[in-house]
């Protein structure tokens, strides 16, 4: 029996806002069905399947096609999903790369797409891959550890510089030019190869008042792995592409869990949802109707029933939109 097999999915991870989810990509299911095709979802971020179980079990003509970087997370989520057969098609794909996964399954559009971005429940409790700065590990932080470079390897090889912008733009961390010096000195000591020792040196370098405050490393940590894992570009790349699947009433439902990708999804969703037309101009023209249109107002969080069952979900910022017009 293999580690996999001693590992029960559903046990290692709580779906955030998952009847929601459900909720806001069922009208596109239904139709779909309805007009006498088969539906498909992607699920950008399968992680280990819970929102795909959910809404396999819910829609039986459904197909899911659920895209992960991590094989670990491949793996588990095929042991959930095992009963649905050829409904769930799982793919070893960064999620930018959807439009390929897709027309590499055999389907030309979608009818909807989940996004349940950051890092997932089994990155994050398993030690061994430096996700979290509580746990003593090697600084990998690699969600697809087959390539890439780790966090070790940008802390060991990065100038200054990039390491004070790397905390700047992906931590937002006010400390960014102090910690980067910090490291610059120690790396000169020793390697620094484990998260214990990031973070004494993150410690060391953080005055008194601000240790009170907030931990240290948790902005630093953030901006390591979204930089490691080219995040904010491979979301920047995937929102559009995936949008650009979507049927005319297709859904598209995006959970964030830190600013700058909720900045970047509302950015993205709010333009597909505006009229293009130039202004002064007295009759709107088909071409520049919206070509989607949101579905919540604003940011939706979860209950607070939701967040005391499942912590997971107190940073989650929910957006979702539906295509109302196609661009072709």
């Amino acid at each position: 029996m293999t580690q996999h097999e001693t590992r029960d999915p559903s046990a290692l991870h709580t779906p955030v806002l998952l009847e929601r989810c459900i909720e806001l990509l069922a009208p596109a299911i239904e139709r779909a069905a309805d007009s006498g095709r088969d539906p498909v979802v992607v699920d950008a971020t399968l992680g280990m399947g819970g929102h795909s179980e959910a809404m396999l079990s819910a829609f039986p003509a459904l197909t899911v096609v659920g895209l992960d970087r991590d094989t670990e997370a491949l793996e588990l989520a095929g042991m959930r999903l095992a009963r649905f057969g050829e409904r769930a098609v799982r793919v070893h794909a960064v999620y930018d790369e959807i439009a390929e996964a897709v027309r590499a399954a055999g389907f030309p559009r979608i009818d909807g797409v989940l996004f349940d971005l950051g890092v997932s429940s089994l990155q994050l409790d398993a030690a061994d891959r430096g996700f979290a700065y509580a746990q003593d590990a090697p600084l990998d932080m690699r969600m697809d550890q087959s390539r890439g470079e780790t966090a070790a390897e940008v802390l060991a090889t990065a100038p200054e510089g990039r390491l004070r912008a790397i905390f700047e733009r992906y931590g937002e961390e006010p400390l960014a030019a102090r910690y980067a010096r910090a490291i610059v000195a120690a790396r000169a000591e020793a390697p620094i190869e484990r998260s214990a020792q990031l973070v004494d040196v993150l410690q060391q370098a953080t005055p008194a008042a601000v240790r009170d405050q907030r931990h240290p490393a948790k902005r630093v940590f953030q901006a390591l792995r979204i930089e490691v894992n080219g995040e904010l570009a491979v979301l920047e790349r995937a929102i559009p592409a995936a949008l650009g699947l979507l049927r005319v009433g297709g859904r598209a439902v995006v959970m964030s869990y830190q600013s700058l990708e909720d900045r970047l999804v509302k950015r993205e969703l709010t333009q597909r949802s505006r009229s293009t037309a130039p202004p002064g101009l007295p009759v709107e023209l088909p071409e520049h109707r919206p070509e989607f249109r949101l579905l919540t107002r604003g940011a939706e969080l979860a209950s607070e029933a939701e967040r005391s069952r499942n912590p997971r979900a107190i940073p989650v910022r929910l957006r979702a939109a539906e295509r109302v017009r196609d661009a072709r």
